[in-house]
């Protein structure tokens, strides 16, 4: 359990770390093409915009955390209940906070702290109520969909950006948490890890949908973040990206909590949600939406 933590957490530090250096460059990739450059006839980022973004310095840095963060949050879902896993990752938006204050010049308000303290709290009352993980074993059948319903989620969401444009900004957070959560599930159930078997893990559809999970999830969040910092975007992909994760932990794979404290359970993802939707609803500074020199708040995963 204990290391299962430690990994939780240093996975979210690497997210949290990576979104602010993601956001950083593609706001200086923003700054530096014309207005009028790199989006569709909606207002959206188009394709070409999104690849500038992701060749600036900041972006690739934050992109090699990112990838840290996947593999020790893959460690993490096969170590913990989906419930603590996720949610202890998701608080990577805190860390996230944090960080924009030395690397973005944003000052938190009382409220952010506050809201900070929340989850906090509820991690701590997470970590004592969390029991036994329950099995890696889910039947076929559940491998496939998930591939079809992570394959439905990235092109579907891909192509509703494009019609979208700048209104997209909360359903992309919504679909890109949606997609990291079935990345977690996919890493729980994934065949021929444990003993380890290569033909096992090669036909297996989970395998797949990690990898379309992670690439078009990270597709949806770079688009979010070349939208704007829109606050109910960051809810929705902390809500994305631990509610739907955890319900199936506990629902069909057998996550438990300690004897007696389900309740606790409960109440911790609870206030473990609502504080991280509240530091993304609070954090919505002056000037956030305005392509200017000051640097914006980050929508984060």
């Amino acid at each position: 359990m204990l290391i299962g933590l430690l990994t939780a957490v240093a996975a979210s530090i690497c997210y949290g770390t990576g979104s602010v250096l993601q956001a950083v460059g593609s706001r200086r990739a923003a700054r530096m093409s014309p207005a009028d450059a790199g989006v569709t006839q909606h207002g959206g980022p188009n394709l070409s915009s999104t690849a500038k973004a992701a060749m600036t310095w900041e972006f690739i840095l934050g992109t090699i955390l990112d990838f840290v963060g996947f593999a020790l949050g893959a460690l993490a879902a096969r170590l913990l209940p989906l419930f603590l896993s996720q949610t202890v990752i998701s608080a990577n938006l805190v860390i996230t906070a944090v960080l924009s204050v030395k690397m973005l010049g944003i000052r938190l308000t009382r409220k952010e702290w506050t809201s900070i303290g929340v989850v906090c709290t509820a991690l701590v009352l997470l970590a004592t109520a969390a029991g036994h993980e329950g099995g890696h074993h889910a039947p076929m059948s559940t491998h496939w969909w998930l591939l079809a319903v992570t394959l439905l989620i990235i092109v579907g969401g891909t192509v509703a950006t494009r019609f979208l444009g700048a209104r997209a900004a909360i359903m992309a957070g919504l679909l890109s948490g949606l997609a990291f959560g079935a990345l977690g599930v996919g890493v729980r159930i994934l065949d021929g890890v444990e003993p380890f078997d290569l033909g096992a893990l090669l036909a297996d559809p989970a395998l797949y949908a990690i990898l379309v999970a992670g690439v078009g999830g990270m597709y949806l969040h770079t688009v979010a973040l070349q939208i704007g910092s829109v606050n109910g975007a960051t809810a929705a992909l902390v809500v994305g990206e631990t509610v739907l994760p955890g319900a199936i932990g506990v629902l069909w794979l057998g996550d438990a909590s300690r004897p007696g404290l389900a309740w606790l359970a409960v109440l911790g993802f609870v206030l473990a949600v609502t504080g991280a939707v509240a530091v993304a609803w609070y954090g919505n500074h002056d000037g956030a939406d305005a392509p200017t020199e000051t640097p914006a708040p980050v929508p984060v995963r």
